[in-house]
């Protein structure tokens, strides 16, 4: 009788658990959604350029193609590929620290304050490096008990909510399609912050999304690294 009376304890117990792993990981995913949006915000607000909206900058690129403007195109190109190399710089950090991430939180705080501090007029390398930081941002988190997100971009996330209000519309009652607003909601209301932030500071408001994205980094030291390491790109 005692096994049987302990299992249902037991499943309960599991439930609970990974509801409050989804629930951490949501949180940390708007979290730093929100340090992407306000990062994505102060850039394309000092520059002109997108910080992590690469999909803009994709687009911007054709038309500078076809419009053959060189400068442009080659200066697009650049953001492009930087953003790619930051990617890779951010499962390379995640890697070597062993998928903690502190280290990476602490790197991407370190361009973003380099970013703000940049003395010369030219901002380019101050852009590059907010470009990288966005990039590494994304080896921080990739999926929530299972279900995919992206903390840099977020029509992906629309996509999927849209395709899952669909299925609701028809009757389907699958889970977990509402919590894609969840990264475009903390993008939006980072977006608001850092336009706001540099109006007051220009590029310098850079410091303040590193100074998040260092105590983010230390709040993550709270997570169980079980828990964390379900969250991280494998």
């Amino acid at each position: 009788m005692l096994p049987s009376s302990r299992k249902p304890y037991t499943n309960a117990a599991l439930a609970h658990r990974e509801r409050w792993r989804g629930r951490v990981g949501l949180m940390l995913v708007a979290s730093l959604s929100v340090l992407a949006g306000m990062t994505d915000a102060i850039g394309f607000m000092a520059s002109g350029d997108f910080v992590s909206f690469m999909s803009g900058n994709t687009t911007r690129l054709a038309v500078a193609i076809s419009e053959g403007d060189l400068g442009l195109t080659g200066r697009l190109l650049l953001l492009v590929a930087t953003f790619i190399a930051g990617n890779a710089l951010g499962v390379v950090v995640s890697r070597v620290s062993q998928r903690h991430a502190l280290p990476l939180l602490l790197c991407i705080a370190a361009l973003l304050c380099g970013g703000a501090l940049w003395p010369f007029a030219e901002m380019l390398p101050a852009l590059l490096a907010a470009i990288v930081a966005m990039g590494m941002l994304n080896a921080a988190v990739e999926e929530v008990n299972g279900l995919p997100v992206g903390l840099t971009y977020v029509t992906g996330a629309l996509s999927r909510f849209g395709r899952g209000l669909g299925r609701w519309m028809m009757g389907e009652r699958r889970s977990g399609w509402r919590v894609q607003l969840i990264p475009w909601t903390g993008m939006f209301v980072g977006a608001v912050l850092g336009a706001l932030l540099e109006h007051q500071l220009g590029l310098r408001a850079l410091l303040i999304s590193g100074a998040l994205a260092a105590f983010l980094g230390v709040v993550t030291l709270k997570i169980p690294r079980r828990w964390h390491l379900g969250y991280m790109p494998r």
